[in-house]
């Protein structure tokens, strides 16, 4: 047994010398200690880099087919009440969405920015007031005029929201509330003029179809004429129409880590008279995954933009904010990878051993160093 052990100590690849044989030296010392510093602060930077995820990005073309875009949105319009501003969407692809209200919600603001109902909510449509009494107490059996727009699907219009939808639907302008029965009942005008004056924060979410296309907000109620979009601002007060706007926020999709939207916090100010406000926008399909294997598809975009003064009575141009958005064939993946623990235990022995050789070679040098000018000294007093 004793031989055996014998013999394996003849594979020792690390033979000791005698303590005697051993000189410790002061600059040994600081070399060992300076060594030690080092090594620590390379160990928490690898063990920094080992526990940060790095970001891989990669391009291709983009092969998805029938999806849908998702737009949220948030922007405020100081100077034009919720009454008066509509969100249309269309695309390229002739899909139209006139006066959206589905996922769109309205906030009526004061002058100074401030809510106006304690819950800083509205109605859709025109300030969220309780129906009047000459309207909640008609007979059930009240069938109220269309005043001529009437179709197979609609034969009565009870509100002056309905009279106003079929007006749209039929391509008219809406000219005069004041003679129409529902709307002086529930107060059409008087509820227009008492909103002057007032802001609006819209918000919320466009769903479009993956192609071209534009989405818009601007003021008075849309409609089609003659394959014409139009906008109908007969009700309302032409010299109001003040489209300054801040973007407090505008994405095509969801959020992912290091995603920057460059219309964030936007503002523009209207400053002589109507103004359109335009932006167009590359949108790019984006893929992120997550070190867990979640994949998320998203999209960022780039903007450039443009803004020119317009005369909406004269029909040279319409007043409002315009997003023109087209998308790109190419699809950026975005992948998060970490190293791993194989790799940070190999650097980790690597910075390890290398601090030491190196500074086995500095305190060599400095020993010997040291040792040749002694002996030089102890010559030269000789002598």
């Amino acid at each position: 047994m004793e031989a055996a052990l014998n013999a394996i100590k003849a594979f020792d690849a690390y033979p000791k010398t005698l303590d005697d044989f051993r000189v410790k030296t002061k600059s040994g010392a600081a070399i060992t200690l300076v060594t030690g510093f080092f090594i620590l602060v390379l160990f928490l930077s690898e063990l920094v880099g080992y526990i940060r995820y790095d970001v891989r990005s990669d391009m291709s073309v983009d092969i998805t087919r029938n999806e849908k875009l998702k737009i949220n949105f948030n922007i405020t319009f100081p100077k034009m009440a919720c009454s008066v501003v509509s969100v249309d969407v269309m695309d390229i692809a002739g899909d139209q969405q006139l006066d959206v209200e589905h996922q769109v919600f309205k906030k009526r603001l004061s002058a100074d920015g401030d809510p106006i109902s304690p819950s800083g909510y509205q109605d859709r449509k025109l300030g969220g007031e309780e129906v009047p009494k000459s309207v909640a107490t008609r007979d059930d059996n009240y069938c109220g005029s269309c005043y001529g727009a009437e179709d197979d699907a609609k034969r009565c219009c009870n509100t002056c929201e309905e009279v106003r939808e079929q007006y749209r639907k039929k391509g008219w302008a809406f000219t005069d509330p004041d003679s129409m029965e529902q709307c002086i009942a529930e107060g059409f005008t008087e509820k227009l003029k008492a909103q002057r004056g007032e802001g609006c924060n819209l918000y919320g979410q466009l769903l479009v179809n993956k192609v071209a296309g534009n989405f818009h907000f601007a003021p008075g109620k849309s409609f089609q004429h003659s394959s014409m979009h139009v906008h109908d601002f007969m009700p309302f007060e032409i010299a109001g129409f003040n489209m300054s706007h801040t973007i407090h926020s505008l994405s095509f999709g969801e959020y992912f880590p290091g995603l920057q939207n460059p219309l964030d916090y936007v503002t523009k100010e209207e400053l002589d008279g109507a103004r359109m406000f335009q932006y167009f926008l590359k949108v790019v399909p984006t893929k992120y995954q997550y070190l867990n294997g979640r994949v998320l598809t998203t999209n960022q975009f780039s903007v450039t933009e443009s803004e020119k003064k317009v005369d909406p009575m004269a029909g040279r141009g319409l007043p409002g904010a315009f997003f023109m958005f087209e998308i790109s064939p190419i699809k950026i993946t975005y992948t998060e990878t970490r190293k791993s623990f194989g790799h940070f235990i190999t650097s980790v022995f690597a910075l390890i051993g290398g601090m030491f050789t190196v500074a086995g070679i500095i305190d060599s040098f400095v020993y010997h160093g040291a040792r040749m000018v002694a002996r030089k000294m102890e010559l030269g007093k000789q002598q």
